[in-house]
């Protein structure tokens, strides 16, 4: 057997209960987790999965259980009771449900209840207490699987199921309370084997296999199928007509015993089984203990005899009251007959004698005699094979540990295809962001491309636009300087005779040169002369002076505040503007005179400059000089130009001032 110890009982019974309590806010809170703890989650249940017992099922003909009344709604209380006769502490009841073979599903749970609690009671006229209750939300079917219900080590005499709503029977979906077996744990003993039972109802007429008093009987749906282990064949043996052999185990000392197993032979080795349930078990047999070896003392232990084909199983059990023996003498009374039509002969065999003192086998491995002189044919089946805790399928489990480890694999297998569930939509939803990833990974790739020819472009006609800005600002403030210097200059020839005005006029020339020396120096950007422009209204009365020298001029400035409050590169551009326009009426138009009108508000500014010169005639008409245009779109402006009725040329220049003109 395998040690347990009582911190992995604990551990064990803990997370069941857990797991039948909170089982379904695990499945809301499955989606919480992150992925790596539901893979580490599944992992985990695998290699659970693979370290406990599994569901093989009988075959055969063996007892059902119980089975109540049936009833056309689901809404009906039925009960079932068990009496312990005397007041024990239980830590844990089992349920084990009656298993139906469901030709679309499989195997399944049929009449197990859906909504119950569990009373418990230390006397008959104790109306008892509610221990544990279920309702639909605890999801316990479907399954094949016992329930187990912890209790936390209560005093009781009875329990009772008391079940208020039903489950449909698959055949014709009335409803009922159906049960495999009831087994009530204190420790590793169960309380309620053979005991006696009283039920609510006294359910359909008996077809031998159904009756209350099989709830109790020890016998369970399963075959112990236990993970580890190596298996073991079981002792099978013919012997002698007249014969009443004997087999004596000898535990080493004296135990105070309580209680028997029996194991039968193994008949699932093949499909279809080649021999009749109950093979080799005797009809009748007593079990004695002895503390002597010569049985002098020997007291009756068990005695074995059913009566019908229902009452064997695969494990026989067993209690009686507590007695001291060392020496174990099974004594057969009445032999197990075999006819297969050819042969007819006596069999006796069985795959594991188990006998337990204080919830431990203290048989295993203990050696085992037999009459040598009865016994015919072994079949070379070993007398080994009774107590080396092994079957046909490896290691023997205690009783409460099998039925724990079949309901643990039950909520295991309940939990992992709704992880499975939830890792494959993880997964799902990772390859969709991964392709969406990669759709990125695209776009940012052909984003990057087009930003770095934006780029090039933009740098591109940054370069186009300093070059023009500094053709244009060479071009017109430059320009104006020079016509102003050799404006000037004619001025100066003219003054010869007048040394005063010569002189004057030198000086004004000196003024424009180093003027325009100030502008070569700063021709990549005006902006940065010390002084440059700081006063449009003022700027542009000096302009119409030093460009127009002695010409009649008429200038007209409103709103001057606002003008100083534009940008120092307006200002800038505006002034150029100004300058080039006066150049051309200065250089082309022939005027003898001219009107400069400049408003401005915290919207617009408005310049028109007009000259009585020639204006424009034939296809020139409206034509806008190229050096206009292109200040113009400089400042992001409007230009415009017209002949007036009265002659000469008028330009116009409008600009907004309110989104980027002005200074914040």
């Amino acid at each position: 057997m395998r040690p347990i110890s009582i911190i992995t009982r604990f551990v064990f019974y803990l997370s069941l209960f857990l797991g039948l309590t909170f089982g379904n806010a695990f499945a809301e809170d499955i989606h919480d987790l992150p992925l790596s703890s539901l893979e580490a989650r599944l992992a985990s249940i695998d290699s659970e999965l693979k370290e406990l017992a599994s569901y093989s099922l009988r075959t055969g003909i063996g007892a059902v259980g119980f089975r109540s009344n049936p009833h056309t709604e689901s809404k009906n209380t039925e009960w079932i009771q068990i009496d312990m006769e005397e007041v024990h502490t239980i830590d844990q009841i089992v349920l084990v449900p009656v298993i139906w073979r469901d030709t679309k599903s499989g195997f399944r749970a049929d009449g197990f209840p859906l909504e119950f609690k569990i009373l418990a009671g230390t006397s008959q006229n104790d109306s008892g207490q509610v221990i544990a209750q279920y309702g639909e939300t605890n999801q316990l079917i479907p399954r094949i699987a016992p329930l187990l219900i912890p209790c936390p080590r209560i005093k009781a005499s009875w329990i009772r199921l008391e079940a208020t709503q039903l489950s449909a029977r698959a055949w014709d979906e009335k409803f009922l309370l159906q049960l495999d077996e009831i087994l009530i744990f204190s420790d590793q003993e169960n309380l309620a084997l053979r005991k006696p039972v009283t039920t609510s109802s006294s359910g359909e007429p008996a077809r031998g296999a159904r009756d209350k008093r099989y709830l109790v009987d020890g016998f369970v749906p399963y075959l112990m199928d236990a993970f580890m282990g190596e298996q073991s064949i079981a002792f099978f043996s013919s012997y002698e007509k007249n014969a009443k052999p004997e087999f004596i185990i000898d535990l080493g000392e004296v135990y105070p015993l309580n209680r028997l197993h029996l194991h039968t032979t193994e008949l699932s080795d093949t499909i279809p089984q080649p021999s009749p349930p109950g093979l080799a078990i005797p009809k009748k047999m007593k079990i004695e203990g002895a503390t002597k070896r010569d049985f002098s003392d020997a007291k009756e232990l068990v005695e074995y005899q059913p009566q019908t084909i229902f009452d064997s199983g695969p494990i026989i059990m067993r209690r009686f009251p507590e007695t001291n023996a060392r020496y174990i003498r099974i004594f057969i009374e009445e032999p197990y007959q075999f006819d297969n039509g050819v042969l007819k002969e006596n069999l006796v065999g069985f795959a594991e004698i188990e006998l337990f003192s204080d919830g431990k086998n203290v048989a295993l491995g203990k050696s085992v005699e037999a009459d040598r002189s009865s016994i015919l044919n072994t079949y070379a089946r070993t007398l080994t094979a009774l107590t080396d805790g092994h079957n046909l399928y490896g290691q023997i489990l205690p009783l409460k540990d099998w039925l724990g480890e079949l309901a643990k694999r039950h909520d295991l297998e309940v939990e992992r295809p709704l992880i499975v569930a939830e890792l494959n939509d993880r997964y799902l939803q990772q390859k969709v962001n991964l392709d969406r990833l990669k759709w990125l990974a695209v776009l940012l790739a052909i984003s990057i491309v087009v930003i770095v020819l934006m780029d090039r472009i933009f740098r591109m006609r940054q370069v186009a636009g300093i070059k023009e800005r500094l053709a244009a600002d060479l071009h017109d403030e430059l320009g104006a300087d020079l016509h102003t210097i050799g404006l000037l200059s004619d001025l100066a020839e003219d003054a010869r005779n007048s040394p005063e005005e010569l002189s004057m006029l030198h000086q004004r020339i000196r003024r424009v040169t180093e003027q325009t020396g100030t502008a070569v120096r700063h021709c990549t950007n005006m902006l940065e002369a010390n002084g440059y422009n700081t006063n449009v209204a003022d700027t542009i009365r000096r302009a119409s002076r030093r460009i127009m020298a002695k010409l009649e001029n008429e200038i007209s400035i409103e709103g001057e505040e606002d003008l100083n409050k534009l940008k120092p590169r307006t200002r800038f551009d505006l002034v150029l503007f100004y300058n080039e326009c006066l150049v051309n009426i200065s250089r082309h138009s022939g005027a003898t005179k001219f009107r400069t009108q400049l408003t401005a508000d915290p919207k617009n500014i408005l310049l028109s400059v007009w000259d009585n010169g020639r204006g424009l005639s034939g296809s020139k008409v409206n034509e806008i000089p190229k050096s206009l245009k292109r200040r113009a779109r400089l400042l992001g402006a409007k230009v415009g130009v017209v002949s007036p009725d009265s002659g000469g040329t008028c330009i116009n220049l409008q600009l907004r001032t309110r989104k980027w003109g002005r200074r914040k």
